[in-house]
């Protein structure tokens, strides 16, 4: 990694060492019910189990492990746990974090291994296989590329082992989460560097102390090119209208997620693929 994207990164870093604190306490990660309610599961891991369960088989994920990459305070890590899974372990760059994960798997009474890694390099700090491997909405643009994050991944798979990433469409960051109209890149290779002193979650204006933070492009080519490049085979793919968040101002909340105003034009707001190593 180049000094540049080193930087960067440590800012990144920083960013979300801040971020976590905010966020714990934030409405919008549902931390007391999780802790208060043990057989409650976030929407948004309810939908990755829905694209995820027809590539497991009747067993679903019964008796299986599932590694969360990019896990942040581990809120949705913990819901693959009640969802079925019979061993979670999470992993993110921050370490608040991570703190912050592991209390919240113990006032949850969930049992959660967190470590801490870059995911491009997860299988240098990880020492095991896993059954499922999955990362979360808003995940990758925070890699500065996917190549060996593909490869770290092959990796971690056990031989028949399922990936699932399920993220924000990469058109969003062409409308750099403004309006229909093309501000940036669509194609990879482009770093977006800004300064914000809040985060996605309403309410948290002002609240972030190192505002420096760079999200990187990763259009479909990059990214199943480099799952191909990595020997895993593309199952599935899909792209749908609904978002996790209001990644667009002009969106309306639905049962389903964030979604384009009726009337509006029918466009991607998230995607997901599915891909597993071969046997």
């Amino acid at each position: 990694m180049d000094a540049e994207t080193e930087r960067r990164v440590a800012e990144n870093r920083d960013n979300w060492d801040d971020r976590a604190r905010v966020h714990a306490v934030s409405p919008f990660y549902e931390v007391e019910r999780l802790v208060s309610d043990h057989g409650y599961v976030s929407p948004a891991a309810h939908r990755d189990l829905e694209v995820l369960l027809p590539h497991l088989g009747s067993q679903g994920l019964a008796g299986r492990s599932v590694l969360h990459l990019q896990c942040h305070i581990g809120t949705d890590t913990l819901c693959w746990e009640r969802l079925g899974a019979a061993e979670v372990w999470g992993l993110d760059f921050s370490p608040v974090s991570l703190e912050l994960a592991r209390e919240i798997a113990e006032r949850a009474g969930a049992h959660a291994t967190f470590v801490e890694g870059d995911a491009r390099h997860a299988a240098d700090v990880i020492d095991r296989q896993f059954d499922v491997i999955v990362t979360g909405t808003g995940a990758l643009e925070w890699l500065p590329e996917l190549a060996s994050w593909a490869r770290s991944v092959a990796r971690l798979l056990r031989p028949d082992g399922v990936l699932l990433v399920r993220d924000d469409h990469p058109l969003l960051g062409a409308l750099v989460y403004e309006s229909l109209e093309i501000h940036g890149d669509y194609l990879s290779g482009g770093v977006d560097d800004y300064e914000d002193d809040g985060s996605y979650v309403p309410g948290t204006a002002g609240t972030i102390e190192h505002t420096a933070a760079h999200n990187w492009n990763h259009d479909f080519q990059e990214l199943v090119g480099g799952l191909l490049a990595a020997g895993l085979v593309i199952e599935d793919f899909r792209e749908s209208p609904y978002a996790e968040w209001r990644s667009l101002p002009c969106l309306v909340e639905t049962p389903d997620g964030w979604t384009m105003p009726e009337g509006s034009p029918r466009i991607p707001l998230t995607f997901a693929v599915v891909a597993r190593r071969p046997k």
